[in-house]
């Protein structure tokens, strides 16, 4: 009894030192999860991707833009300053991919907008799939689906976190723009057929389209968007962004005779690909953003009691970018008009659903370098590589060496070389590609050349040879892949622009996030595109897509 007195004590006064101190370690309750967690997630979401946009766009036409569009995004939302792609090459499929993916090309298989195949010896689009057919046209357009892509999306996860309730849609006038994001258990996704002027879908989503769709298609915007000449929105004089209207920069549309406002679109779209002529106009994003509209209006979007994923894809930019190049008048003028464009989505959204019901996110999937011819006329060492020389040169050595070309196809800037031979000649197929590689390395405008081997062996961290690794997949990607020097392109065209490399002017793009729990501010720490679908996943407290490398963005997820 006396033990048993002691030490009751002993246990009294422990707990009376335990309650006078405050640094003494004492057992404390775990909190009940609803204390520590939230299942509160935003009724729609919003994924906005405008193909070509660089991200010194948004300081630019600053001044330009209203109060509703990007400068609402950057004054209400958060701003990802520092945000770039981490592979090459920086396309449309690809970037498309990664932003929803939150991996590269290594992992999601969407190495490019079309590549070599090397089981059928035959070029392979990235969202072709000829086990279906389109709905609402007989073009071969409509044969399209996500099938090759190797991943889910974060649109993927959030279907099957809410058991397929929550309603996916993808829209843009691309159709890879459209597909990718939208994923693999989308509702459904619809792009643009120029050849008769209506948004459209595949048999992989449905049967038919919509009424909504059919009705919405029975309007003939891009005849009527395309019944009047395109001409600037603001005085031309008060475009000083840009180099002047008339310059041997830009493309010379058919039926035209200098590259220079107004745009006689009634005249000239016979001669230039009809009602498509729509995707190198600004009115083509105008387009765009009625449908996304009347979609989210048709489809009830954000009001079902889950939350929902719309993906809206700007494709116009892009084909205004490659024709007039970034420091166009038409380019200005275009993003000008995107800002209103934006302004009146932004605000449809806000008032139907509510800013606080609506996470929003803005990027790019890439950006654009200048035009080659502007900047050699500064002075400024860039160029056009000659791919047709490379392959020719190719082909002759590699005669000379082994008897055989071996080179099946050069495409992306990658080697594919002929398998099948250089086993019959019992090669070592690693020397054959060092081979090539130390020959296409002593071409000129070549910064860097990579072997399969090498890639396959190697671990890069950094530089333009970790970007290389990031976008080489081993079951898609060519035996040699090759960097071309910086400000140097294919020589696709002499005016205009085009995208793909791995520098900054092609891999900083702009990201904002806005809406439901995003505080406004900024940010200059170092973010890469596959970082925002990880970022999505923790936002949505959702599963990061199957093939995630991505890590959440810290700042926006504390």
């Amino acid at each position: 009894m006396k033990r048993i007195t002691s030490v009751l004590c002993l246990v009294s006064i422990t707990f009376a030192i335990s309650a006078q101190n405050p640094s003494a370690k004492t057992m404390v309750a775990p909190k009940p999860v609803s204390a520590i967690s939230s299942n509160a997630k935003p009724k729609l979401v919003v994924g906005i991707v405008i193909d070509q946009m660089r991200y010194d766009y948004i300081y630019r036409f600053w001044d330009k833009f209203g109060n509703d569009g990007f400068k609402k995004l950057v004054n209400e939302g958060f701003f990802c300053r520092n945000t770039n792609y981490n592979y090459v090459p920086t396309y449309t499929g690809p970037g498309h991919t990664s932003i929803y993916t939150g991996t590269t090309p290594a992992v999601h298989g969407i190495i490019a907008n079309d590549w070599y195949d090397k089981t059928s010896g035959k070029d392979i689009y990235c969202a072709q799939d000829n086990a279906v057919s389109g709905v609402g046209t007989t073009a071969p357009e409509g044969k399209r689906s996500p099938v090759n892509m190797l991943t889910t999306t974060i649109t993927d996860e959030l279907r099957i976190s809410s058991n397929m309730k929550s309603k996916v849609i993808g829209v843009a006038l691309k159709d890879r723009s459209a597909i990718l994001p939208a994923g693999h258990t989308a509702n459904a996704a619809y792009w643009y057929d120029g050849s008769i002027g209506s948004f459209i879908s595949s048999t992989y989503y449905m049967k038919e389209l919509p009424t909504w769709v059919s009705d919405f298609n029975k309007k003939e915007l891009a005849k009527k968007y395309l019944s009047q000449p395109w001409n600037t929105l603001l005085p031309i004089e008060q475009y000083t962004e840009s180099l002047p209207d008339d310059n041997k920069y830009e493309t010379i549309l058919k039926g035209e005779t200098k590259p220079t406002f107004p745009h006689n679109l009634p005249e000239t779209q016979k001669l230039n690909g009809g009602l498509n002529i729509i995707r190198t106009t600004p009115f083509g994003n105008t387009l765009t953003k009625d449908f996304a509209i009347e979609t989210i209006k048709s489809e009830n979007m954000g009001k079902s009691g889950t939350t929902d994923f719309i993906t809206v894809s700007f494709s116009s930019p892009d084909y205004i970018g490659h024709a007039y190049g970034p420091n166009s008048v038409e380019q200005e003028d275009d993003y000008i008009r995107l800002d209103k464009d934006l302004a009146e989505l932004i605000n449809f959204i806000d008032a139907q659903i509510g800013k606080s019901n609506t996470l929003l996110f803005l990027t790019a999937d890439h950006a654009a370098p200048e035009v080659p011819n502007y900047l050699m006329d500064l002075k400024i060492p860039s160029g056009y590589v000659h791919e047709k020389k490379i392959i020719d040169t190719l082909k002759k050595q590699m005669q000379k060496l082994y008897g055989d070309t071996l080179v099946l196809s050069y495409h992306n800037q990658q080697v594919f070389l002929n398998h099948k031979v250089i086993n019959e000649k019992k090669l070592n197929l690693s020397l054959v590609e060092e081979s090539v590689a130390e020959l296409i390395q002593t071409l000129p405008d070549v910064a860097e050349v990579l072997t399969a081997t090498t890639l396959n062996n190697n671990q890069f961290t950094e530089g333009s040879r970790y970007l290389m690794q990031k976008g080489y997949n081993a079951r898609r990607s060519g035996d040699v892949l090759v960097n071309y020097l910086p400000a140097y392109i294919d020589d696709y065209s002499p005016t205009g622009t085009t995208h793909g490399s791995p520098y900054s002017y092609d891999t900083h793009v702009p990201l904002l996030f806005y809406g439901w729990n995003i505080k406004q501010g900024s940010s200059s720490e170092q973010v890469y595109i596959t970082d925002l679908a990880a970022t999505m996943a923790m936002l949505l407290n959702i599963q990061f897509p199957n093939g995630c490398t991505g890590k959440p963005i810290s700042f926006l997820v504390k």
